[in-house]
């Protein structure tokens, strides 16, 4: 999985509450709106936006607007990244830092990963030059993760 991809689960676990199921004595027919309105053994329509169940966002990109529902729509950043550096017992400065950013979320932040990251992101700077790599990966994942339908403060996106 990419490094850009953890992000966005990361971020979704920790916004999202474990899924519950009500009984149910019949199941509903295949097709019909009550099953999602897709027969049995089918997957979503390309493009729909439809996200597969548990916030696995394994193939979702930042798209143009109205195209696709967005993996954060309205999840507060803000909040849960403030909430991880709490849990972490660290000082991290997660809105100015890719390392804090990072080491919030629980993820690598050595340099090989930021240049993984780098490289998903299309960075083409040089990246022998790590301090220019991390104030641009900054902004960029910021940027991404508001094209992705995050809430961000707005000196952040």
């Amino acid at each position: 999985m990419s490094i850009f991809k953890d992000i966005l689960n990361k971020l979704l676990g920790k916004h999202k509450p474990a899924a519950t199921t009500t009984a149910s004595t019949t199941p509903p027919a295949a097709g019909s709106p009550a099953s999602g309105g897709a027969p049995a053994g089918t997957a979503p329509a390309p493009g729909t936006g439809t996200a597969p169940a548990g916030g696995n966002v394994q193939g979702a990109t930042a798209t143009p607007a109205g195209t696709q529902a967005t993996p954060l729509s309205g999840v507060d950043v803000e909040a849960i990244m403030d909430r991880m550096v709490q849990e972490s017992g660290q000082t991290l400065n997660w809105r100015t830092s890719i390392v804090d950013t990072m080491k919030a979320l629980g993820i690598d932040s050595s340099l090989e990963h930021r240049k993984e990251l780098a490289r998903e992101l299309h960075y083409s700077g040089d990246m022998n030059d790590s301090a220019a790599m991390n104030v641009w990966l900054h902004k960029r994942l910021m940027q991404e993760l508001a094209a992705n339908g995050g809430k961000l403060p707005k000196e952040l996106s």
